[in-house]
């Protein structure tokens, strides 16, 4: 090719290609009209700097705009007035459902007014500003849903429900953003009168590569307004969580930027806080010379002093270190000492302290098994002490019932031969009835039954007190 037609090209490409005063140069973070997971509510359940209406329900790590119920819809909005002209804004949500087909969908907005809720995907209609709908149900029947579409308003137009907004869109892109497996991203950004919205895809390892969806130029919209995000189910429902929504203001330079242009009273204001300040800051610094005046320089130490103090006090510890480093080898030494004499005391008296060793557990043995038979002999004499006292209880001795039945026969034996011998001259008296006198036949063999019943009873107890001595 020719320098010709590459010159004729480069000249053609030219108009297309962005420039440095397209891109700002100064990009600050807004926290008054942000937040972020995981911490979107503070510790009591508020949202701090954002309003929520409708079915909005916020979370430590998100915001439910709608729930899965049908006939929805929910929205939150800054507090806010945001006064910078050029802003930019990344925002990460969540559609996610069972159906085939989505919901309504999401909406961004920087409106005038807040929106807070209404028929357009859960904002106000007729709003004065931009908003980028996320669009998901497919309501003309075309099959260009799901669809990214910026759609412009000056307060007087109705939203297009059944074109899906197509009619009043001012650019527009397909994208899948429904039941992604990450949060789908989109970065917003409106800048020297033009819009331009980024999605990210993922694809790349950079966490900060977006590809372009679709830009609008010579775009006015309110120098200030309210940013906010909205959402809306019909006869079928998703779920519309919004995780992030991070807002930057926007400058070609320092001096641009919205933290610069301090107005002039205030800028009075601290330019004499400022002059106050210095003259107390002079006083104070004279009054501490007057205190503390300046001292010769020869009262100091020089330098080479200050090294060689340094040195000398490196080398006292080094000193002190050693010292301590002989005393535990001296004291290591000794213990040496005293373990070497204990190994040669024992080694020669080995044999000796064995033997006495064995003797010594064999006397302990014969005294212990000496104790223990003393303590079961005392229990055996125990024992046999209360099987005699319950022997007694139970059965009392029949010594004492036979001798006062053997006494009580010698009495009667006595008062026999007394009356015999009394009697033994007289004669027996004659009588008609038929009764004799006592013969000496009759009265051995009285005796003998006698002397052969107590026999049976002596040996009858004796038995007896047996049992009982065998049963304890």
């Amino acid at each position: 090719m020719s320098p010709f037609y590459c010159s004729i090209l480069l000249l053609s490409l030219l108009p297309h290609l962005p420039t440095a005063q397209d891109q700002p140069a100064h990009s600050r973070f807004e926290y008054k009209y942000s937040f972020k997971r995981p911490h979107v509510t503070l510790p009591d359940g508020t949202l701090p700097f954002w309003d929520k209406y409708g079915d909005a329900i916020a979370s430590p790590d998100e915001v439910r705009l709608v729930p899965s119920l049908k006939l929805h819809s929910g929205s939150m909005w800054t507090i806010h007035n945001a006064s910078f002209p050029h802003w930019e804004v990344e925002v990460s949500f969540r559609i996610a459902g069972h159906g085939r087909q989505g919901a309504e969908g999401l909406a961004l907005w920087y409106t005038k007014e807040p929106g807070r809720l209404g028929p357009v995907y859960g904002s106000a209609d007729f709003w004065d500003g931009v908003g980028i709908i996320f669009d998901t149900y497919d309501k003309d029947h075309k099959d260009n849903n799901p669809a990214i579409l910026i759609v412009g308003n000056n307060g007087e137009l109705s939203y297009d429900h059944a074109s899906d907004g197509s009619s009043q869109a001012l650019g527009s892109c397909m994208y899948d953003f429904r039941n992604t497996i990450r949060p789908f991203r989109a970065k917003i950004r409106y800048y020297r009168r033009t819009l331009r919205v980024s999605v990210f895809k993922g694809l790349s390892p950079s966490n900060d590569v977006f590809e372009l969806c679709a830009e609008v130029q010579n775009m006015v919209i309110p120098s200030s307004g309210y940013f906010g995000i909205s959402a809306a189910t019909g006869i079928i429902a998703d779920d519309h969580d919004v995780l992030s929504f991070l807002t930057y203001s926007l400058s070609r330079t320092w001096q641009e930027s919205p933290v610069s242009q301090i107005p002039d009273s205030e800028k009075e204001k601290f330019e004499k806080e400022f002059e106050e300040f210095q003259k107390e800051l002079d006083k104070n610094i004279q009054d501490f010379q007057k205190e503390h005046p300046k001292q010769d320089d020869d009262a100091f130490e020089s330098e080479g002093q200050r090294e060689l103090d340094m040195i000398l006090g490196g080398q006292n510890r080094v000193l002190e270190e050693l010292k301590v480093l002989k005393g535990r080898l001296s004291m290591t030494v000794e213990e040496q000492k005293r373990f070497r004499v204990n190994l040669s005391g024992s080694a020669a008296n080995e044999t000796t302290t064995v033997k006495k060793e064995q003797v010594e557990d064999k006397l302990k043995d014969a005294v212990n098994g000496i104790r223990e038979l003393l303590v079961k002999v005392q229990e055996l004499k125990g024992n046999i002490v209360k099987v005699a006292e319950k022997a007694k209880d139970l059965h009392p001795s029949p010594s004492s019932n036979f001798t006062e039945d053997f006494s009580m026969i010698k009495k009667n034996l006595q008062s026999l031969v007394k009356t015999s011998g009394s009697t033994h001259n007289l004669p027996c008296p004659t009588s008609t009835d038929h009764s004799s006198c006592l013969t000496s036949g009759i009265f051995i063999t009285f005796l003998l039954l006698q002397i052969i019943c107590s026999v049976f009873y002596l040996l009858f107890s004796s038995k007896k007190d047996c049992g009982t001595k065998k049963v304890y």
